[in-house]
């Protein structure tokens, strides 16, 4: 698979792109294998309030090419916003937790006299 600017790119020897089935769960929902980590790949409007969206899942690789509303895309795009505050969450917490253990090792290196001037 290549990628221009971070976005997956469709080989040949990928699963073929389908139309018309979309999970009961929303756009965020795989309908092949029910993860809810679907991603927008390409989209458009077409006009008459309604999108085209490409979506690939990228635990199973499905890849769906459907029309939806404005209303399911607001829906989509707030499923997406709540997913990035969760990976922040995610990775200032995981950020947190490696700067506690690095200090803790350091306060044990400095107690046990393992550090010496000549370190600096």
């Amino acid at each position: 698979m290549t990628s221009t600017m971070g976005v997956p790119k469709r080989t040949n020897t990928q699963t073929p792109v389908e139309s018309g089935r979309k999970s009961a769960e929303g756009m965020h929902a795989c309908p092949s294998c029910s993860s809810v980590l679907v991603q927008p790949v390409n989209w458009h409007e077409q006009g008459d309030g309604a999108w085209n969206v490409e979506l690939r899942c990228p635990e199973c690789e499905w890849w769906g090419r459907e029309s939806y509303s404005q209303s399911e895309v607001d829906t989509y795009d707030e499923e997406l916003d709540r997913g990035g505050q969760e990976l922040i969450e995610d990775l200032r917490s995981l950020t947190r937790a490696n700067m506690e253990e690095e200090a803790d090792r350091l306060g044990m290196a400095l107690a046990s006299d393992s550090i010496l001037p000549e370190d600096f």
